[in-house]
């Protein structure tokens, strides 16, 4: 089988070559159904594994807090699950792996080029994690977007941790996806429903002592973090500053007006918040279709930060690397140069460490809005423009 490249994402990237206001809503379910479809020649819930890639590539450990249910054949797939499990996955990144390029196959994969699943190890219970993560403080919870497998989180998870140097482990949350170009309603509601487990994955770390957990979230998954905090809100106010040491989310497939409730509801927000923005991005022009807003702009490609200048949050705008990016819909993974900027970053500064976070170092306190939204501008280059309403 061909092996895929995810520098474009599952999301369906690149869906068509016409400006979106040209082409009907019928028309892009029909371009997001026919550009998924390159998978569908096999079971993308399936990834083979292949312990010995490990005498080839370098190992990268991600553990996995998920709410699929888990199938006869050992798999876990879009049936969702009313218990959490947990799961410690081996992956295996090549040795000529170049940033921002994710490539794999689900048959057959070449530990030479491309990433690979080397080893599962399914956890019985909660007990089992607590022993693996003894002494661990920093903890990086990757929340994965729409139409994503478990394994292919995994890779991603891999990749991000690998070329930026994300500090502490790594731990996915895996919501139940159908892993379809056409699943998209089916995953705004598993969306939903996974809002309790990724509540209790956070407390469940904090209870076993981890210092700092870290939230970053992708598309879909955005949406499913600010759900978690909005809910956590409600039962203890100044939850999410409490258990969490920083959130990014990265492209937010989310409406603006319902972001504005969700920050009204959790008032005091974790430091860093950041949001990462793409004026030029093609999915959520669709996503904003496909809800009839196409008039309106989603929060994660939106061209000002007025609506969001009262909330103590950061803007990233990373338009300029868009030309650079694999996929318009995630260039903080996608791009090279982009990459080569975080990870620049990640080196100077402890990034998500508790004495200057990682975006001081873009921009620094004393050039931020401190009673509300700072917009930071990424130019080519790698300077930040600092815009503060």
């Amino acid at each position: 089988m061909r092996p895929l490249r995810l520098d474009a994402t599952p999301e369906c990237d690149s869906v068509a070559r016409k400006p979106v206001d040209e082409l009907p809503v019928l028309r892009y379910l029909f371009v997001i159904a026919s550009i998924c479809s390159l998978t569908a020649c096999v079971d993308r819930s399936v990834t083979e594994t292949v312990p010995d890639a490990l005498r080839i590539g370098t190992p990268a450990t991600v553990f996995a807090a998920t709410t699929r249910a888990r199938e006869a054949d050992g798999t876990y797939g879009a049936r969702r699950a009313e218990a959490l499990r947990y799961l410690e996955l081996t992956v295996s990144i090549p040795p000529a792996h170049t940033p921002g390029v994710l490539e794999f196959s689900y048959a057959k994969p070449n530990p030479n080029k491309q990433f690979v699943l080397a080893e599962v190890t399914e956890f019985s219970g909660p007990q089992d994690l607590k022993s693996r993560l003894s002494g661990v403080e920093d903890v990086v919870i990757f929340v994965h977007g729409y139409n994503a497998t478990q394994t292919e989180t995994a890779f991603r998870a891999a990749q991000l941790s690998h070329d930026i140097g994300v500090p502490g482990t790594t731990l996915i949350y895996s919501w139940p996806s159908q892993a379809r170009g056409t699943g998209y309603a089916y995953d705004l509601d598993s969306m939903l429903f996974a809002r309790d487990g990724l509540e209790q994955t956070v407390r469940y770390l904090k209870s076993i002592g981890v210092k700092r957990v870290i939230l970053i979230a992708h598309s879909m998954g955005g949406a499913l973090s600010m759900e978690m905090m909005r809910q956590a809100e409600l039962r203890e106010p100044g939850w999410s500053k409490r258990n969490l040491e920083g959130v990014i989310l990265i492209s937010p497939d989310l409406d603006v007006d319902l972001f504005r409730s969700q920050m009204n509801s959790i008032k005091s927000p974790p430091d860093p918040f950041v949001v990462m923005v793409s004026k030029k991005d093609k999915v959520l022009n669709v996503s904003a279709r496909l809800r009839g807003t196409a008039d309106s702009e989603r929060l994660g490609n939106i061209s000002s930060v007025d609506a969001l200048a009262e909330y103590s949050i950061n803007v990233i705008d990373t338009t300029a690397f868009n030309s650079d990016a694999g996929s318009s819909h995630f260039v903080a993974a996608t791009s090279p140069a982009l990459l080569a900027i975080l990870s620049s970053v990640r080196r100077v500064s402890n990034t998500f460490g508790p004495d200057r976070p990682g975006i001081d170092v873009l921009a620094p306190q004393q050039v931020r809005n401190t009673d509300g939204a700072t917009e930071i501008i990424l130019t080519e280059t790698g300077q930040a423009r600092v815009i503060s309403p």
